[in-house]
């Protein structure tokens, strides 16, 4: 399977919007006020929630958003407006003065949730015309609409949104809420997890009554498909005239959920945008599904991540990149339990002490990243003159390397900060050096738990060397 084009893709997400914020921190003691953990918050972030991380996910994959909802005239609806920007997300925010935006603050300490504090108040009372509106007037510039819904009332009249859609000729996919899966008749696809599934239609014992009592859900909403998420047993998709789908689920490990249902209902919105078969775009969701749970809190699935979930295998991307692409293919690599050693230099002529050096530091692990000093770094190291070879030069033969799987160039004078932040399992240096306490980066890799290593240092050989030898020739 290979990943379609996702950026010629175009996606309209309508639904509630919400903000996830997250508070940080060590919970050493118990309140004396009572039989509670006491955190002290030493950190904070804050990410796009419900419709919001569909449109986050999408844009992650590099599809073309727009998103439509209501949010608050306040603080946390700036913030969704800039998180949403920030990301590259079109955004029609319809604010209401008299309402909050959805915010929920979620209390985090040694990578668990403590406790979740809501705030929010229902949009159902809210005219729907201008919602509706803003639909119809951006339906012709997308291929696919994603309908949100958490039951927070943005959709209170969903039914005029889908037959909006229908009758512009746009698949509608529908990630439904509550009770009543009647409001959602003549959508093209529904996209409920089990238990809402069996809300409605009843428990069921096996697989064959999930396909039977799916079907006549089907019939009597006038459905063209159906696809039910089933946690550790995967997802199930259910078309008109064609044979049941089912899926096993991808995921390694679980830790969070959070999200999850936005990232399938996403990455099959993306596929579908961008031209691929319904049981194809469906079998991406499930891929990202089991990526996703592997994270914290509400999150995005890259491409990166996707691909390499596609080929199964341990050979994603190797070469050139930015930091951005590093730290995401490093993630990667370890979820694979694969070591990441790090070293960095200027390299600006290969010789075979680099090459001997860079395969003795390969050797010690799974995966090699190399830092090179960008040009203006070397002449403030060198001296006017060097380097001899640019940059992009010099990334390309450290790329060209077997031993060497990913260059990562930095502008500063030591390459503590990119250290880290990309934090290896093992930080190398040649033998040049006398002590692990003279390498840059050595603290921060070794309070992670990290190791720092000193290689032997191979005689005669010199960058230095060699090009005064040549000049004297």
């Amino acid at each position: 399977m290979q990943l379609p084009p996702f950026q010629s893709a175009k996606v309209l997400v309508a639904g509630d919007l919400m903000l996830d914020r997250y508070w940080h921190g060590p919970a050493a003691r118990i309140s004396p006020e009572a039989p509670v953990p006491v955190v002290r918050v030493s950190g904070s972030d804050e990410r796009l929630g419900g419709a919001g991380n569909v449109a986050l996910n999408l844009a992650a994959l590099g599809v073309g958003v727009c998103l439509l909802g209501y949010c608050g005239a306040d603080e946390a609806g700036d913030a969704v407006a800039r998180l949403a920007a920030a990301a590259g997300v079109e955004c029609r925010l319809l604010r209401q003065p008299r309402l909050p935006t959805i915010t929920k603050l979620r209390v985090i300490s040694r990578q668990q949730q403590l406790i979740r504090l809501d705030f929010e108040e229902s949009f159902r009372e809210v005219d729907p015309a201008p919602l509706v509106g803003e639909l119809r007037a951006r339906l012709a510039g997308v291929q696919v609409v994603v309908l949100s819904d958490y039951g927070k009332g943005t959709l209170s009249e969903v039914a005029a949104l889908i037959e909006a859609c229908r009758a512009a000729d746009r698949p509608v996919l529908v990630d439904p809420k509550g009770a009543d899966f009647s409001r959602y008749r003549h959508a093209t696809l529904l996209t409920p997890n089990l238990s809402e599934f069996e809300a409605i239609v009843g428990a069921c014992a096996d697989q064959g009554q999930i396909e039977e009592k799916g079907r006549r859900l089907m019939e009597d909403l006038c459905l063209e498909a159906l696809l039910i998420t089933r946690g550790e047993h995967g997802m199930s998709l259910l078309r008109s005239e064609a044979p049941a789908l089912h899926l096993p689920a991808h995921a390694r490990e679980v830790f969070d959920v959070t999200g999850a249902g936005d990232t399938v209902i996403s990455v099959l919105a993306a596929g579908l945008a961008a031209g691929a078969a319904l049981p194809d775009a469906v079998a991406l969701a499930n891929l990202a599904a089991g990526v996703v749970v592997g994270k914290l809190g509400t999150a995005a699935v890259s491409v990166e991540e996707l691909e390499y979930a596609v080929s199964g295998t341990k050979a994603h991307r190797r070469g050139a990149v930015d930091m951005e692409s590093l730290l995401r293919l490093r993630d990667l690599a370890r979820r694979e339990g694969e070591r990441i050693v790090l070293t960095n230099g200027c390299f600006d002529i290969l010789h075979p002490g680099h090459i001997h050096y860079l395969q003795q530091a390969r050797a010690l692990g799974d995966r090699l990243v190399v830092l090179v000093n960008d040009d203006a770094s070397v002449r403030r190291l060198k001296g006017q003159g060097r380097p001899i070879n640019p940059l992009s030069h010099r990334m390309a033969m450290l790329a060209a390397l077997e031993c060497v799987d990913w260059v990562v160039p930095f502008a500063e004078d030591t390459p503590r900060e990119a250290i880290c932040r990309i934090l290896p399992d093992i930080l190398v240096k040649g033998g040049d050096y006398r002590s692990i306490e003279a390498i840059a980066g050595h603290d921060c890799v070794q309070a992670h738990g990290g190791e720092v290593r000193l290689l032997d240092f191979v005689e005669g050989h010199s960058t230095t060397q060699l090009i005064e030898s040549i000049r004297n020739t």
